[in-house]
């Protein structure tokens, strides 16, 4: 599932330009659900639509330090609601999701990240992985393909963290950000994904890069360029 400012995207293309003079906050999001049956979906979908509605409903004027620490509670109150309804529902028994995005709120950006989606940047022609994956490979030094996460939203996660930083006097023009899940970079090799991005690919032209490599998995893409 992706969020871009207040519209949720599944199985779809979407494509928007917006000016942050006349907005004072939005967020851009993906979210990779786990879980049997449609479990991964319904995580997905609710977690992006509770932080749609959260962020929407924060008073103005907030330090970043106060919009931070806000962030980092309804990362706790989502994995428990996550959490709560997998045990009222046996099919969907620790179900989960990843989740990283970009969030402007007065004035300023940030990004956050838990579990193993990613954040690219493309800078002068180099790609650069802002986030850090959450992931028992990453952790064990490996750069091989792993389905286990160490840290995500629901999935029997008790304390979830999220990795969060500002990123406003670093948010040049020019630059070029993408999101994804896991079933982009586990098929492209960053060198292709950095190609693409110079080659200005829109996401869905990513997507179908991961699946002509022979996609094992869902891939879900955002991509967007500040000017």
């Amino acid at each position: 599932m992706i969020l871009v400012c207040d519209k949720l995207i599944r199985s779809d293309v979407y494509s928007a330009e917006f000016v942050t003079e006349t907005i004072d906050r939005f967020v851009i999001a993906v979210a990779d659900g786990m879980g049997g049956h449609n479990a991964g979906e319904v995580a997905s979908s609710d977690v992006l639509s509770n932080l749609r509605f959260y962020v929407n409903d924060l008073p103005r004027g907030l330090a970043s330090g106060e919009f931070m620490d806000l962030m980092h509670d309804w990362l706790q109150s989502v994995n428990h609601i996550i959490a709560s309804k997998g045990h009222a529902n046996p099919e969907m028994l620790e179900m989960g999701t990843t989740l990283v995005g970009i969030a402007f709120y007065n004035g300023k950006y940030y990004w956050m990240n838990c579990g193993d989606s990613r954040l690219y940047r493309l800078r002068n022609g180099e790609l650069e992985q802002l986030s850090n994956d959450h992931s028992l490979s990453n952790a064990r030094g490996e750069k091989k393909h792993t389905s286990i996460v160490t840290n995500c939203i629901g999935a029997g996660i008790r304390m979830p963290y999220m990795d969060m930083f500002e990123l406003t006097d670093d948010f040049l023009p020019g630059d070029q950000y993408m999101l994804c899940t896991d079933g982009l970079n586990d098929m492209i090799p960053d060198d292709r994904i950095r190609q693409l991005m110079l080659d200005h690919a829109d996401a869905n032209t990513m997507c179908e890069a991961a699946i002509e490599a022979g996609g094992f998995d869902n891939v879900s893409v955002c991509s967007f360029t500040v000017e």
